[in-house]
């Protein structure tokens, strides 16, 4: 028997009414703060994720699919990576098709993603090879800190719609890239000594960019992460006033947070605000639930103009395996037909045909099967499909026109014509 690639999984029926409530929820959440819908290919260029993720991270450095595309026999071919993030690709788009051209000075481009992401690494919960992401960009002229504080806001309204509590939002400042280096080698000076005690992956880190030590999730590493000098104590002047003032418009808004000043993310393109949101029990010791940030800078990186840009990106396993019991399995009760037609001998089946099709013009779900059973069995068949009612239907309910319309759950029957089974079940 084939079955699924390791490290990725099918998405089943049962479980779809819990992905559909997140999407429709982050939908309403982007609706109400001026957000419009992007979706671009889930391949690119590799040059775009090299460039703007980032050589020396670890998504760039050792999680990429990326393969040879020969399009022609003739053709050496070029390098391209299914996308292992998507804002790279928001703001490629945003070039390409320069939709900041008709943008009046100040005015923001905002822009959300729904979709696929491909990352070869070691699965654990709720991450896959495969996984769904739902993410945001605020691109534009402005790096006020209003628009991290409003983004923040509009995902705290959307954690509160699914009812997911216990949260905890985390936030650092990670400077300006060109302010960072007096304290990337004063990082460095105090990593050097520990080196024997970090793993083979920092001590990449090490050589190619000091500050991704802070991503290392390794037991045996954190001791030495924990004594080293934090970018929040060497922050530039501007950075240090951006963050200050972020932090009051959270104050503001009565948004909790707290700062951590070890969360760097994994990602090259980040400038000055970082955060994290983090969440339950339910997730494991990798209970990240969103995480963003701000990358001004990230369009010139790629070759487009001066840009300043702030988003996040959360993974819809992790957003749903972070549902209340009591919220899933109202979900997916919800999702049940409203009645089950059971009918009984070949006269009765071709009545049903005729009662289903006008049900469903009234707006009811409708489930029914196609073989004559006995009454036991066919009322099995419609508590295994988790409707609300039966409806029965025989040779007397068709001479009468009156048909048994049962509640599975309070096991009551009532004696109804169609119009008042409608006018019941609408």
């Amino acid at each position: 028997m084939i079955q699924t690639v390791r490290g990725t999984r099918d998405i089943l029926p049962e479980d779809m009414p819990l992905w559909r409530r997140v999407e429709d929820v982050a939908r309403e959440a982007f609706r109400r703060y001026g957000f419009s819908e992007i979706r671009t290919p889930i391949f690119e260029k590799t040059e775009l994720f090299a460039r703007g993720v980032g050589e020396a991270t670890d998504i760039v450095h050792k999680e990429m699919y990326t393969f040879i595309d020969r399009a022609r026999a003739d053709s050496e071919g070029e390098s391209l990576t299914l996308r292992p993030e998507n804002t790279a690709s928001v703001v490629r788009a945003y070039i390409q098709h320069k939709i900041f051209a008709d943008k009046s000075p100040g005015e923001l481009t905002r822009l959300y993603y729904i979709g696929p992401m491909f990352r070869r690494e070691r699965p654990q919960a709720g991450r896959y090879r495969q996984f769904y992401q739902i993410g945001a960009e605020v691109m534009g002229s402005s790096d006020d800190p209003a628009i991290e504080a409003e983004v923040i806001e509009m995902l705290e309204w959307f954690l509160k719609e699914l009812k997911i509590t216990g949260t905890t939002l985390l936030i650092n400042s990670v400077g300006e890239p060109a302010s960072r280096a007096a304290y990337l080698e004063k990082l460095r000076e105090a990593i050097k000594p520990n080196l024997d005690r970090l793993c083979a992956d920092c001590h990449h880190r090490y050589e190619t960019n000091a500050l991704r030590v802070f991503d290392c999730k390794i037991e045996s590493c954190q001791a030495v992460i924990a004594s080293l000098p934090v970018i929040t104590d060497s922050l530039d002047e501007a950075s240090r006033e951006h963050f200050g003032k972020f932090k009051a418009h959270l104050d503001a808004r009565g948004i909790a947070y707290k700062v951590n000043p070890r969360m760097v993310r994994g990602l090259d393109y980040y400038t000055r605000t970082a955060f994290e949101i983090v969440g339950n029990d339910k997730l494991g010791a990798q209970n990240t639930l969103v995480g963003g940030g701000r990358y001004d800078g990230l369009s010139e990186t790629i070759g487009g103009p001066p840009t300043k840009g702030f988003g996040f990106a959360f993974g819809l396993d992790r957003m749903v395996m972070s549902l209340p019991e009591d919220e899933a399995g109202r979900l997916r009760a919800a999702d049940a037909p409203d009645v089950f037609i059971v009918f009984l001998g070949e006269a009765a089946r071709d009545h049903a045909f005729n009662v289903a099709r006008d049900l469903r013009a009234a707006g009811i779900a409708v489930a029914m099967e196609f073989e004559d059973r006995k009454m036991k069995k066919a009322m099995t068949a419609a508590a295994k499909s988790r409707a609300r009612y039966a409806l029965i239907i025989g040779d007397d309910e068709v001479a009468s026109g009156k048909y048994g319309l049962k509640n599975l759950t309070a096991g009551e029957q009532e004696s109804l014509t169609l119009d008042e089974v409608i006018a019941k079940l609408s």
